[in-house]
């Protein structure tokens, strides 16, 4: 059957959105239509709601089911046993702008043009940052656009109620998720991290504080409860997007110390830091202080779940679960560590884009399946169309594929290219570049210097041995192909700095090393001793004078 979008293209002097919008309606009619004189539908539900929850900088190796024996999160292991569970699933980019636009667009980054976290200095105004680096950044577009039907925007006009609640970063005021298809908006705007911590007072115009030491994560689970509650009688798409994990990292005492003692249980580290390339990068998880982040944002997920059983919609509602970049191992505040894959938010390795990635469908039986096969953050909007029985709109979500019949029988699509472009530096130490996976193969192409690296993911999945020179045809075959991509979607590249001297950058690096890294070093013992104590109500969790 042709989708919407294939009459859309007769339609001459109408914009794609416009006429999207008018057969947008004339094809939920036709649903509801079919609902009403009693035509037979299969045991799914024709309208399903979904839950869809993203947290923000949450790495690959930061819950109990993807291995880590540090942090706690047991709502979330529980929702993977239920899911299919997509082990090589991929955010749209290594920073979070960048990858929320790619969900909302189904577009990889350099075909949307948010190609960095929106706010990053480009040009020449990267030199303000005093990094010392060989390029200047390529500029970036810094709103979502309103040329894009986004996947909320489908999902209202098809008869669903929409709501948004917590981290946006998709652009300024005028392109918040009030502006791009969410009739309710709880939190959503142009800051990309809690202004005001993670306890109230937040510092937040679209989020009202209700009394002081209020935690967010725990209030924004609150609110989509409220609003499931509320729209039960009728199909809902509600975005419940986390601002944890994202720095400044934040928790209770008890948390902490909870943590605290477990580190040490675990036995403490003498040093907890390496040099990369650029930055020192976190080699262990012991930072009792994320430790209670990340389980807080758990109990946050677990509200939510619970009372999705409480109303009887556990068995409606698909939910999906996954992350907006890899772990905070470098730069930030060097949270985590996704050990034993390289890198982490800002690198071009598998630590700063695989992520933990899942799909519960409650009336599929065949779950508790595991899936290899490689997917991105562009995959959720054509997956959640196919299943709230819309139909597909290829001209906007032209880089995802629907996931259903993975996810119901197991079917594999063919293999296709996965495309990320990143021609910047941004705050973690990770380089210009741009990479394509096809099959077993991930090549990165640097800007720096016109490089690459290439990775067979089967055999090296931890990208330990670059093969570029013992695999020369495969290397400028996928070379090739990166090329043709970026060159068909008009992507923006960085350019030299005509003012970078060998010299200054030296000077940058040894302050790195000699300062930055034994400074990472001492705070990360503090935060472990006995007596640690941040300030006197740990960032106003307890609002009362102790």
């Amino acid at each position: 059957m042709q989708g919407p979008n294939h009459k859309i293209l007769n339609f001459k002097g109408m914009t794609f959105k416009m006429a999207f919008l008018i057969f947008a309606v004339l094809a939920f009619a036709c649903h509801e239509n079919r609902k009403s004189t009693g035509e037979k539908v299969s045991e799914a539900p024709l309208k399903p709601n979904v839950l869809f929850i993203l947290v923000d900088d949450l790495g690959i190796k930061d819950l109990g089911y993807t291995g880590s024996d540090f942090y706690e999160t047991p709502n979330i292991d529980t929702l993977a046993t239920m899911s299919t569970v997509f082990t090589q699933g991929y955010s749209g980019s290594r920073v979070c702008s960048p990858s929320r636009a790619t969900i909302m667009t189904g577009k990889f980054t350099a075909r949307h043009g948010i190609t960095d976290w929106i706010g990053a200095k480009a040009g020449t105004a990267w030199r303000t940052e005093k990094r010392e680096d060989k390029l200047l950044p390529a500029n970036y577009v810094h709103n979502l656009l309103k040329e894009e039907v986004t996947l909320p925007e489908t999902m209202q006009i098809n008869g669903y109620k929409t709501f948004f609640a917590g981290k946006w970063h998709l652009g300024e005021e005028g392109s918040y998720p009030e502006d791009h298809g969410f009739e309710l908006n709880v939190g959503g705007w142009s800051s990309g991290s809690p202004k005001g911590g993670y306890f109230a007072p937040f510092k937040n115009p679209k989020l009202n504080d209700k009394h002081d030491g209020e935690n967010l994560s725990i209030r924004l689970a609150q609110e989509t409860v409220e609003f499931m509650e509320a729209h039960q009688n009728k199909p809902f798409f509600a975005f419940l997007s986390f601002y944890a994990v994202h720095g400044p990292i934040q928790t209770s005492e008890d948390h902490w110390r909870k943590y605290r003692n477990k580190a040490e249980e675990m036995g403490i580290k003498e040093h907890g830091f390496v040099m990369e390339r650029k930055l020192p990068i976190r080699q262990h998880q012991d930072n009792p202080i994320y430790g209670g982040l990340v389980e807080t944002m758990d109990q946050a997920v677990g509200l939510v779940l619970q009372k999705l059983k409480e109303l009887g919609l556990d068995k409606n509602t698909i939910v999906i679960f996954t992350s907006d970049n890899g772990g905070v191992a470098s730069g930030d505040n060097f949270s985590t560590s996704n050990l034993p894959y390289k890198g982490g938010k800002g690198y071009q390795w598998e630590g700063g884009t695989r992520t933990p990635y899942m799909v519960y469908v409650p009336w599929i039986n065949s779950h508790k399946r595991q899936v290899h096969y490689p997917v991105t953050g562009a995959d959720f909007y054509p997956t959640i169309l196919e299943y709230s029985n819309i139909d597909f709109l290829k001209n906007q979500h032209a880089d995802g594929i629907s996931l259903k019949s993975i996810i119901e029988t197991g079917t594999m699509p063919n293999e296709r290219p996965l495309y990320w472009h990143y021609p910047h530096y941004g705050n973690q130490g990770g380089d210009p570049s741009s990479i394509i996976r096809q099959g077993n193969w991930k090549l990165i192409h640097y800007y720096e210097d016109g490089t690459n690296e290439l990775y067979h993911m089967t055999d090296d999945a931890y990208e330990q041995h670059n093969v570029a020179a013992e695999f020369p045809e495969i290397t400028t075959k996928l070379y090739q192909k990166l090329q043709n991509w970026l060159l068909s979607v008009q992507a923006k590249y960085p350019e030299k700095d005509d003012q970078f001297t060998t010299e200054k950058r030296k000077t940058y690096d040894g302050k790195i090393a000699n300062k930055l890294l034994p400074k990472l070093e001492k705070e990360r013992k503090e935060m472990l001793t006995k007596d640690f104590r941040p300030n006197h109500d740990w960032w106003g969790s307890k609002p009362t004078k102790d």
